[in-house]
Formats: structure tokens, sequence, C-alpha cells
């Protein structure tokens, strides 16, 4: 039997959480397998800057931080699904990928 495994990855949680209900909603009317979301691990990207470009005065530091959220949803194959699937609007910052594996 076939799966899409379908990886979603975002900085911003609202947008990618929003994206994943609509992807389980169509599976869920198409009644198709599904498994997950599996949640993984936030990446946390975290750079740290000298305020003073210059050098001279006060040694103070700017930390900034990125929040990278992962989910993983796969799903059995079900040629209308997967079409379904394909046209969920995705905003921008949200990256997807599909894959096609053999279990």
């Amino acid at each position: 039997m076939q799966k899409a495994r379908i990886k979603l990855a975002s900085a911003d949680i609202g947008l990618l959480n929003q994206v994943v209900s609509s992807i389980v909603e169509i599976a869920k009317k198409t009644n198709t397998v599904l498994n997950g979301p599996i949640f993984f691990p936030t990446k946390k990207l975290k750079v740290t800057t000298r305020k003073c470009p210059c050098g001279d005065g006060k040694a103070s530091f700017d930390r900034f931080e990125m929040r990278v959220h992962k989910r993983l949803i796969e799903l059995g194959v079900d040629e209308r699904a997967l079409k379904l699937v394909m046209r969920v609007p995705l905003p921008d910052g949200v990256h997807i990928e599909i894959n096609l594996i053999d279990s």
C-alpha cells in the first residue's frame, strides 16, 4: 500500500496549524487513512549581535531568535484526497513537501 508523506514547516505556528487542520479535515471528508499530525521538536535559530556597530562604548548585545515548527502527516493514497490537499491554499511562510512512499 502506498502512503503520501506530507512534511510541513513554518516559523508562524498559527499559519501551520491552519494548514494542518485543513488537511485533517480533507482526510476525514474523504475517509482516507490518516496518521498524524506528528509534532517534531521546534528548531530554535539564535543570533546574538552587538548593539554598537563601531565597537566603542558599552558591550551590550541584542539576542534574536526564530523558531521553526514542523509537522508530519501520513495519508493513505486516495487520488481525490491528494488532489484536494494540493489545492489547499498555502500562506507565505509555510513550506510543504509531499512524498509518495511504499509501506
